[in-house]
């Protein structure tokens, strides 16, 4: 990793005592709009995002943290150091966009062609750097250490692994004993309410790509063919039908054939048969049995049919687990923070999947979500996250800093010593630098 630079000043202000107001986040609000609006006009796809990571080197800029980058990606991790002993947690923001033609009609729409910030992850690095002005405001009270984890490429790409093995887990100097994240929904919830649950949040993910080989011919003479557009459509169906008698309903599963192609024109039949599946598991036992009922039954059905299947199956994400006592404490918080009628437990889990699950697999912690559907929209027909459609409230982004900023102090908290005093609240934090390329010619470095 590269070292990007490091404030040793000593740490500043006053303290705060942790049931004492802290710095209110309310005050970042202007900041961490400008800064949510600038990062969506200027999305950036996948691993290497450079207009990105400078936006959110500006943000941090005279902050007391030490700043690492990445080397395999355009990763930013900041440590800031406690005012007091204890051990580190990490709070983590994913900051890729999606390759989507926007279409929300907003002032700060997209000005990258074919790219947007459909799933909110603006929201997510505008929320982190927010809550990093919060917690070096109380500095001082801090009973340990906190990292910021700004992420690329949690679209498919695998980031969170990557900073990993880059080393983001021990960057305080010893391992994170626990990590949270968050997610804002478009829909399902309404504006500020936080959800999360115990165990199982989201989903395994899976995608698997099956080639079926024939013999092509005239489409008047299918005997002198071996014709796999049958095959694949039976295995289409075969596959469902193993889904129903592998899986216990009580650990289910969701297979999807989302891309199937064959042929060229009516009356030729082709050589070769192609589709795409995603599949959704939530326990390592259900996955390897989908994985292995998936195998074999497109393999029988090609046997049956005289066709050679290939079958490319990759195994992207695990599934997001959230530690019970993390997620108790994470609603908790919300609650404290919010009220009672804006945190719940939610009933069931959602077969979305996330890179923050190879966080989860190594630390105990616990992934959020809350709602940033308009204020007037109905959450249940909102457009959903990756809609071309999809809007997030800029009025979320005071209440995602605070959230986060309130799970690392009061997780370090958890680990201080009895009997500790704290003086009284803790100042204002320090205005959010404004980024020096608020508006990026359009088009600019769009993938």
């Amino acid at each position: 990793m590269n070292r990007h630079h490091t404030d040793d000043r000593p740490p500043h202000g006053a303290s705060g005592a942790p049931d004492a107001p802290g710095p209110d986040p309310r005050a970042l609000g202007d900041d961490l709009v400008r800064l949510r609006h600038a990062l969506h006009r200027d999305p950036e796809l996948g691993l290497d995002l450079p207009r990105t990571r400078r936006k959110v080197l500006d943000a941090l800029d005279g902050l007391p943290l030490e700043i690492t980058t990445g080397t395999r990606l355009s990763s930013v991790t900041a440590v800031l150091r406690g005012g007091r002993p204890g051990p580190a947690v990490l709070l983590r923001a994913d900051m890729d966009a999606l390759p989507v033609q926007e279409e929300s009609g907003l002032p700060y729409a997209s000005e990258v062609p074919g790219v947007m910030h459909a799933c909110g992850h603006d929201i997510h690095t505008a929320a982190l750097v927010g809550a990093a002005h919060l917690l070096c405001a109380r500095r001082d009270t801090l009973a340990g250490d906190v990292v910021f984890m700004f992420q690329p490429g949690e679209e498919g790409h695998g980031g969170a692994r990557l900073m990993i093995e880059e080393g983001v887990l021990d960057a305080a100097g010893s391992r994170v004993v626990a990590a949270y994240g968050l997610h804002v929904f478009s829909t399902v919830l309404p504006l500020g309410v936080v959800a999360t649950r115990p165990g199982p949040l989201l989903a395994a993910s899976d995608t698997v790509t099956v080639t079926v080989n024939g013999r092509g011919g005239h489409g008047s003479s299918p005997h002198a063919a071996v014709d796999p557009v049958p095959a694949v459509c039976e295995m289409v169906t075969a596959l469902q039908t193993m889904i129903t008698r592998t899986v216990d309903v009580f650990d289910p599963a969701v297979l999807t054939v989302g891309s199937l192609h064959a042929g060229t024109t009516h009356n030729v039949i082709p050589s070769t048969a192609r589709f795409e599946a995603t599949v959704r598991t939530f326990s390592a036992a259900t996955h390897d049995a989908v994985r292995e009922g998936f195998v074999r039954t497109v393999r029988g059905v090609a046997d049956a049919h005289g066709v050679e299947a290939g079958i490319d199956y990759q195994e992207l994400y695990p599934p997001t687990v959230n530690d019970p006592a993390e997620a108790a404490f994470a609603l908790r918080t919300a609650r404290g923070l919010f009220g009672p009628q804006r945190a719940f437990e939610a009933p069931k889990p959602m077969a979305g999947s996330e890179d923050f699950s190879f966080v989860l697999a190594e630390v105990p912690g616990a992934f959020v979500g809350i709602g940033a559907c308009p204020a007037g929209a109905d959450p249940a027909t909102a457009p959903m996250n990756h809609s071309p459609h999809a809007v997030y409230d800029d009025a979320v982004l005071p209440d995602a800093a605070a959230l986060l900023a309130a799970l690392a102090a009061g997780r370090l908290d958890r680990e201080a010593a009895p009997g500790t005093t704290y003086p009284g609240p803790a100042p204002a934090p320090a205005p959010i630098p404004a980024p020096r390329d608020a508006a990026a010619p359009a088009g600019e470095g769009g993938r």
